[in-house]
């Protein structure tokens, strides 16, 4: 069993304060694979105080040396994508399609915000004043452990564009990942302090650096309500903040869709990762007059889905992270079926031959009412609650009825139509006709799914304050 005993403050590798042991285990097996020795408030304060003593270094730097800084991180994420992808598969059960969009979008985050960085107008006229954007300061990065690396890259690489020093809180659950990542950008050459990486549980070093007065600002990826608890603990010291949280999202059915070609890309955004992804479409909305078609559909996709250890490339379900997350999906299967939804594939238990780990059958519920808990609750598993509506007014207004707003999917012929509905729906992304890659485009949401934005200019702005100087043009 692997040991991981340090964490990464000021440039080197050091070991912790803290002296917790977490046991993490192979979910596809259950065997013990990693020890992982976990920071307490100590180390998060060390890791604070390194990057606020790196601050006057950055805010020294020229756009050039900040932009080089960035084309080393992506050259160094990119040379490891094979690595990157051994370890998501292993430590979590990441499939590879899954694994390698994200090794793959990691540097490319880096390489993003390095153009971003060269155009960007960082001072700017505004109604007689001089607006400069300026960086917060220290910020602190939380980021989940269902896409570890690809959060702490799409975070780091617009903390560094904006000018800023960073302090990285990854879930513990993601330490061999955190592990690989760290020393693969330790390899870039960074000045010491720009970024600190401090594994340890969220209520002790996600708390500490909530409640910190030299963190500024920060950026959680993770639950609603631990998003909650980060913005009540923040206001104390007037912290910014950018919340991406939970998603309840709902792919509409137009009744002029092609169902044939829509259905598999619908049951790709259920089962993303696993169904444990924020964005997961795991409420799918069907016109009343075709629902058997839909049904028919919707079982044929769930039950050519291959479960099973991510070690196979040919699997698109693995196993859930954590015993914990699995008995939570089979608690939502169970309450599904006493509800009153009709079980149309899948169900409880595991699938067959898979008798050890934390596989879940992909399951289909139909006959579902919005106001069922399968349908309001986040269930992040491979569940899918298919919901019908009479005309586009009530699809609109059942895609809206749910206190989350993150993601959104429409499939119509009629592109208009579909432009209409995606315009209604309250979500911060909506994808029309497909499933996209849109790594520059806002990513965050409306209502409980969070505040503030992330990628690309709008996630860079995040990071910056204005500044505005009233006078500067005038000598006494």
């Amino acid at each position: 069993m692997k040991t991981i005993d340090t964490i990464y403050i000021n440039g080197a590798f050091v070991a912790p304060h803290g002296r917790e042991p977490l046991v993490l285990l192979d979910p596809a097996t259950e065997r013990e694979t990693t020890t992982v020795i976990l920071a307490d408030d100590v180390d998060a304060q060390r890791a604070i105080a390194a990057a606020k003593a790196a601050l006057p270094v950055v805010a020294r730097t020229t756009r050039e040396e900040r932009m080089d800084w960035l084309q080393r991180l992506h050259d160094a994420v990119a040379a490891a994508e094979r690595e990157i992808v051994d370890v998501m598969v292993a430590e979590y059960g990441g499939t590879t399609a899954m694994a390698t969009g994200t090794a793959r979008r990691a540097a490319a985050s880096f390489s993003i915000a390095r153009r971003l960085l060269g155009e960007y107008a960082f001072e700017r006229e505004v109604g007689g004043a001089r607006v400069t954007m300026v960086p917060h300061g220290v910020v602190g990065l939380i980021t989940p452990w269902n896409a570890n690396i690809g959060f702490i890259a799409t975070k780091l690489s617009m903390a560094i564009a904006a000018g800023s020093t960073a302090v990285i809180k990854p879930s513990e659950l993601s330490a061999a990942q955190t592990a690989l990542i760290t020393r693969v950008m330790h390899g870039a050459g960074l000045p010491p302090g720009v970024f600190n990486i401090v594994t340890g549980r969220g209520d002790v070093v996600g708390a500490e650096i909530t409640r910190h007065p030299d963190v500024a600002k920060i950026s959680f990826t993770g639950s609603t309500s631990v998003g909650k608890a980060i913005a009540r603990g923040a206001v104390d010291t007037m912290k910014r903040v950018t919340l991406e949280l939970g998603g309840k999202s709902p792919t509409v059915l137009l009744d002029d869709a092609d169902f044939a070609k829509a259905m598999p890309l619908a049951v790709l955004a259920a089962v993303m990762n696993s169904g444990q992804a924020c964005i997961a479409g795991t409420r799918l909305l069907v016109p009343a007059s075709r629902v058997a078609e839909a049904h028919a559909l919707a079982v044929r996709a769930f039950e050519d889905l291959v479960v099973g250890p991510t070690s196979d490339p040919r699997v698109n379900v693995g196993p859930m992270v954590t015993r914990k997350q699995y008995e939570r999906v089979q608690d939502y299967i169970r309450k599904g079926i006493e509800e009153g939804a009709t079980l149309l594939t899948g169900g409880p238990g595991r699938p067959d031959g898979l008798e050890r780990g934390y596989f879940v059958l992909p399951t289909v519920f139909g006959d579902v009412r919005n106001d069922m808990t399968i349908a309001r609750d986040e269930i992040f598993g491979p569940v899918l609650s298919i919901i019908p509506y009479r005309d586009d007014d009530e699809a609109i207004a059942i895609a809206n009825d749910t206190p989350y707003g993150l993601h959104a999917y429409v499939f119509g012929a009629d592109l208009a139509r579909a432009n209409r509905v995606a315009a209604g729906i309250q979500a911060g992304r909506v994808f029309v006709n497909g499933l996209y890659d849109a790594p520059e485009a806002p990513f965050g949401g409306f209502k409980q799914s969070g505040l503030g934005r992330e990628f690309g200019v709008f996630g860079l702005e995040t990071y910056l304050e204005p500044k505005a100087i009233m006078g500067h043009d005038k000598a006494l």
